[in-house]
């Protein structure tokens, strides 16, 4: 064979090479996939998801599917390209999922919190929803505070100068928000009777601000036993699924309307619910396991437009009531409030 010949063909094969060593090199970019979807309503590895006990539970005819995405991680070139060219999935720079702060065990354990934090305040909203509010009450009355001998621990405290109070912090406020020395009617339930007590501020030794002297704490009695077996998902954005399921478990009705239903979003201790990421990956992954009606969060709608699934139809939600009402009107046969660009 000729020396040309020899080169032109050493060439290929080192271009060849290089082109498959480029293939399968590492990139700094994480593939987004549409994950699992679960039925909150259902079972999980032959294990209910939502459990309740001492109490009565409804079965349903339809689901309430949380969705998740699934995070490939290590990413090749040819991976990258199957990611770019796919409808359903996202190449994301790595940082955005893993910072360069944190490791990937890190942000697995900080998923695995804001999991259980989630399924928290999903029972929280629950519970208030099917009428067991959340108490604020005194754990602890201060020796000398301008509380004393007019509120006890245990005291239930259900409004300051006729606000109620439905979170501890709004004690807090609305004491600060009045000058030192201005006498407040603070209403409180002690042992199932109704009391009041006029209880003037008291300036505190250190910064000066107004103080009733009183330590505060929240319960929401309840005669129930729930438990959400599902601990192979992380994140914050089942919080509102979770809430919906425990709802529908303990109401006689099917909020279903015997459809599949899925959602996303996350929920603060007041039933709102927030933004979460990967919208693209789990409508497709709703659509895949049969839903019909997605429920985004408001602010996720936007996104949600722009990446429409045919066949599913999207309900604008900025809280937990919304949510019902969205269950309510699409089980009946209606549509509901559809998600808008603003």
């Amino acid at each position: 064979m000729r020396r040309r010949g020899v080169t032109v063909i050493l060439g290929a094969l080192i271009t060849a090479l290089l082109a498959a060593g480029v293939m399968v090199a590492p990139m700094p970019y994480v593939v987004l996939k549409p994950g699992p979807t679960v039925d909150t309503l259902g079972r999980s590895d032959g294990t209910e998801v939502i459990q309740v006990t001492k109490g009565e539970t409804s079965s349903s005819q339809g689901q309430l599917r949380l969705t998740t995405v699934n995070v490939q991680s290590q990413v090749e070139l040819v991976w990258a390209i199957r990611g770019w060219l796919s409808d359903s999935d996202a190449v994301v720079p790595r940082e955005l999922i893993y910072p360069p702060d944190q490791s990937e065990k890190q942000v697995q354990e900080q998923n695995a919190q804001e999991w259980k934090a989630s399924q928290t305040s999903a029972e929280t909203v629950a519970l208030r929803e099917l009428g067991y509010p959340v108490q604020v009450y005194v754990r602890n009355v201060t020796t000398g505070g301008a509380a004393e001998g007019s509120l006890k621990a245990e005291d239930v405290i259900t409004a300051v100068d006729g606000t109620p109070i439905t979170r501890p912090g709004q004690v807090t406020e609305l004491v600060r928000a009045k000058p030192v020395g201005t006498e407040l009617t603070v209403s409180y339930d002690r042992g199932g009777t109704a009391g009041t007590a006029r209880i003037a501020a008291k300036a505190d030794e250190k910064d000066g601000t107004p103080r009733i002297g009183i330590e505060i704490d929240t319960k929401q009695p309840h005669p129930f036993e729930i438990n959400i077996d599902l601990d192979k998902i992380g994140g914050p954005s089942a919080g509102l699924m979770f809430a919906l399921g425990i709802i529908d478990k303990m109401r006689p009705e099917d909020m279903t309307g015997g459809k599949v239903i899925a959602g996303t979003g996350t929920i603060d201790d007041d039933g709102n619910v927030g933004a979460i990421g990967g919208i693209p990956q789990k409508l497709n992954g709703a659509k895949r396991d049969g839903a019909t009606l997605f429920l985004v969060p408001k602010d996720n709608c936007a996104e949600a437009l722009r990446n429409t699934v045919t066949g599913l139809t999207m309900a604008e939600v900025a809280t937990v009531d919304d949510a019902l009402t969205a269950l309510e009107t699409y089980a009946a046969g209606g549509t509901p409030k559809p998600c808008t660009a603003s």
